[in-house]
């Protein structure tokens, strides 16, 4: 028999990667995508149900929950995020990662953003999930985080707002799976392609 999932993130990228993966047709899965974009039209299968939110907005997880209503959630894969790049930098040097994120260029609108999004975006989602989570037999919730999220493998120092934006995620997802134990919480560096 198949999950029900939501899966965040899900217009480009990894959200797009696990949305297609667990809608295959073979494995009876009622899959709900998210993201702030809208889902591209090639991606459209009768048992994907998208919704644009912005987990940033009280009013978009409102809707959210009510869209959700009472149905258990079996899995939730989380993987909504920006890297916390400074955007007129990252005009100046697309190609340079490490440019953008210093800390003579890092902003307080660009550290802000990025915690808002990473971390506070983050609790916010999974605070309005958790009664359809707790609805459902074993359910998970799977979180990308990053090991640059880690406070003692920091040896590089610079991605200011990332780093601190996923330190809070994992500080956030720990105390989740203290407070929340009949829900498995697991966090995923996914690594580079």
């Amino acid at each position: 028999m198949g999950k029900t999932i939501l899966v965040t993130g899900a217009a480009s990228g990894l959200g797009l990667e696990f949305l297609r993966s667990y809608s295959e047709a073979d494995q009876g899965n009622v899959v709900y995508g998210i993201d702030r974009q809208p889902l591209p039209s090639s991606e459209s299968r009768v048992n994907i149900h998208f919704k644009q939110v912005n987990i940033t907005s009280v009013q978009s997880l409102a809707a959210l929950q009510s869209t959700l209503s009472e149905l258990p959630l079996e899995l939730v894969i989380h993987s909504a995020g920006i890297r916390g790049l400074v955007p007129d930098v990252e005009d100046r040097h697309p190609d340079d990662v490490a440019a953008c994120e210093t800390l003579e260029v890092m902003t307080l609108e660009t550290f802000q953003r990025t915690l808002n999004i990473n971390a506070v975006g983050a609790f916010a989602l999974i605070q309005a999930l958790v009664p359809n989570l707790r609805k459902a037999h074993e359910a998970k919730v799977v979180i990308m985080s990053s090991r640059m999220g880690s406070i003692s493998q920091n040896t590089s120092g610079s991605a200011y707002a990332y780093r601190a934006s996923k330190a809070a995620l994992n500080a956030l997802v720990k105390s989740f799976s203290i407070d929340i134990p009949e829900v498995t919480f697991v966090l995923c560096h996914p690594g580079r392609p």
